[in-house]
């Protein structure tokens, strides 16, 4: 796939092994059919590129993120329970097998689709004027992705909250209840995300596959089992990251004093 694509609906942009993924479809970036199945096209293509490490995920334009479904191109005829692409909604919530760091960064209105679209990231942060809300209950829908995540990550009365009132909050309540990593000034959004990617990018691949196989795994099975299945290596990301070149580099750094030099092999 060519990484420094400039037209269309999604752009992306390729630094070292950083891939930068820009929602870019005025005037609200709402996500429509076709939109989902390129972005999920692009991320099946950034998490079988081994020589891509990290991903960024974030939208054109300082007033709008994403407000999740585009209910003109509804209107229209785009059918709610059609074929979003290989990731499901947005590319990036079923698709399977991503063991690889995506960082989303959240400039101004972030709803519906779109927080469930930023809850499928690992890691979260906003500028100072972003907002959020989960408003499906005022047109008699669910959120259905945010009502499976949302308890999973917040205190439950606070995200029943959230999902039974539709009610809007701000970043400074977002960073409070853990949604976010970080908050930045509007200006610095960008640059801290980048900071944030480069130190991810010069870290071990293979500890971070085992990671996020581990924690997607285990969410649903009891602490022993899961520790059971890691000390026995019957996790694939395990058993490779245990079997490489990359985890005798680490010891070696160690011993030596040195920063290791991590080949993702």
């Amino acid at each position: 796939m060519e990484w420094n694509r400039s037209e269309g609906p999604i752009k992306t942009r390729r630094e070292g092994a950083i891939l930068e993924v820009t929602l870019d479809r005025p005037k609200a970036n709402a996500i429509d059919l076709a939109t989902s199945r390129i972005m999920g096209e692009t991320f099946r293509a950034f998490r079988d590129d081994d020589s891509l490490r990290v991903a960024i995920l974030r939208a054109a334009g300082e007033k709008f993120f994403c407000p999740g479904w585009d209910l003109k191109a509804a209107a229209s005829g785009d059918a709610v329970d059609g074929d979003y692409g290989v990731g499901g909604f947005g590319g990036l919530q079923e698709l399977p097998n991503l063991n690889k760091p995506v960082i989303c960064a959240v400039n101004g209105i972030c709803c519906g689709g779109g927080l469930e679209l930023a809850l499928s990231c690992d890691l979260i942060l906003a500028s100072a004027n972003a907002t959020f809300a989960l408003p499906e209950i005022r047109s008699g829908t669910v959120a259905d992705a945010a009502s499976i995540k949302l308890p999973k990550r917040i205190p439950y009365h606070v995200a029943m909250d959230l999902l039974l009132t539709g009610r809007w909050f701000d970043a400074e309540e977002a960073l409070r209840w853990g949604l976010l990593k970080e908050i930045t000034a509007p200006q610095e959004l960008m640059a801290k995300t980048w900071a944030l990617a480069r130190l991810l990018e010069s870290g071990p691949p293979l500890v971070y596959a085992a990671i996020k196989d581990v924690v997607r795994e285990a969410e649903a099975m009891r602490f022993q089992d899961a520790l059971n299945r890691i000390t026995k290596r019957q996790f694939a990301t395990v058993d490779r990251l245990y079997a490489s070149e990359d985890q005798l580099e680490g010891a070696r750094a160690f011993a030596e004093k040195r920063d290791p030099v991590w080949k993702g092999r």
